[in-house]
């Protein structure tokens, strides 16, 4: 690694830093949106670094879609437990039992999007005025519309046109009664970047995101992780791949990568020469030209 690169991993070190305390300064009740993916887990150094050597003074939150995979849970578990941090799970699940969601049907149905009712009750239920989250500006549209500090309303909604202004790194957090901010610590950072700090402080992530074999169903031009709730479409089959996952998120929507890069090395000279972001394997993504942003105003992360 170059000494420029080494500064500039240090300087978003340091800023991601500066946001958290400063987030933690202003607000009452903060919490971290935890997906177990490399953003969060980058998230979660990151606020291990800012409160040392106290503990992190604010819970993980985890919005389970049910349709989680396995290795994301496992890796969630055991990082919570290594740094002694409370772990707050919210099921989507309990939202569909309950009359707040109403399941999708079909083979290509998807409880991605029913995510932001239970996460906006939990939000509300635990009283919270901040929730870290992982975006970063480089990832989707959308997202580079984003603040730092991104209010929402009462109704956990997003206008990107009422986003405050953010000038020598001053942060407003003022907000009114049931209204909360979305705090975004890499706004700043890139894929790559969120890789070379993963090597450069030895960060574990889970295996998902090396080269490794397992049952793929191929559907139109993505490779979707095979799973007893994914049905399959006439003339589809399940078939061992090698293959591994720039993103993870929900089962149904998180398309696999055909790839040899089974170290964080080869993962970087992979990403470099890439001509699709990490989200263009997200099929949740691609039901609408402006699906996330859309999903966004309705209060999703």
């Amino acid at each position: 690694m170059t000494n420029y690169l080494r500064s500039h991993l240090r300087q978003l070190e340091a800023e991601a830093i500066y946001v958290m305390r400063e987030a933690v300064a202003q607000f009452e009740r903060p919490v971290l949106l935890f997906s177990g993916g490399k953003d969060s887990i980058v998230l979660a150094e990151l606020a291990r670094r800012a409160f040392y050597p106290g503990r992190i003074p604010f819970p993980f939150l985890h919005v389970d879609t049910g349709h989680n995979f396995s290795e994301t849970l496992a890796f969630r578990d055991d990082l919570v437990k290594r740094l002694d941090v409370e772990l707050v799970v919210r099921y989507v699940q309990d939202s569909i039992d309950q009359g707040r969601v109403v399941e999708e049907q079909g083979p290509l149905a998807s409880r991605n999007g029913l995510q932001t009712v239970t996460l906006l009750d939990a939000l509300a239920e635990l009283r919270i005025d901040a929730a870290f989250g992982g975006a970063r500006r480089d990832e989707e549209k959308a997202r580079a519309k984003e603040r730092f500090f991104s209010h929402r309303d009462r109704f956990g909604q997003w206008d990107p046109k009422q986003q405050r202004p953010e000038l020598w790194q001053i942060y407003n957090g003022r907000k009114r009664l049931g209204e909360h901010f979305r705090v975004f610590p890499l706004s700043n950072w890139t894929e790559l970047d969120v890789w070379f700090y993963i090597r450069a402080r030895a960060i574990a992530v889970p295996s998902l995101y090396f080269a490794h074999e397992r049952p793929i169903i191929r559907r139109g031009d993505m490779w979707l992780a095979a799973a007893p709730f994914l049905e399959l479409l006439p003339g589809e089959r399940i078939e061992p791949r090698r293959v591994r996952f720039r993103t993870i998120g929900d089962i149904t929507g998180t398309g696999a990568v055909e790839s040899p890069a089974a170290t964080v090395d080869e993962i970087i000279a992979e990403i470099a020469t890439a001509r699709v972001t990490e989200r263009g394997n997200r099929a949740d993504d691609r039901r609408a030209e402006t699906a996330m942003e859309d999903r966004k105003r309705q209060g999703y992360f």
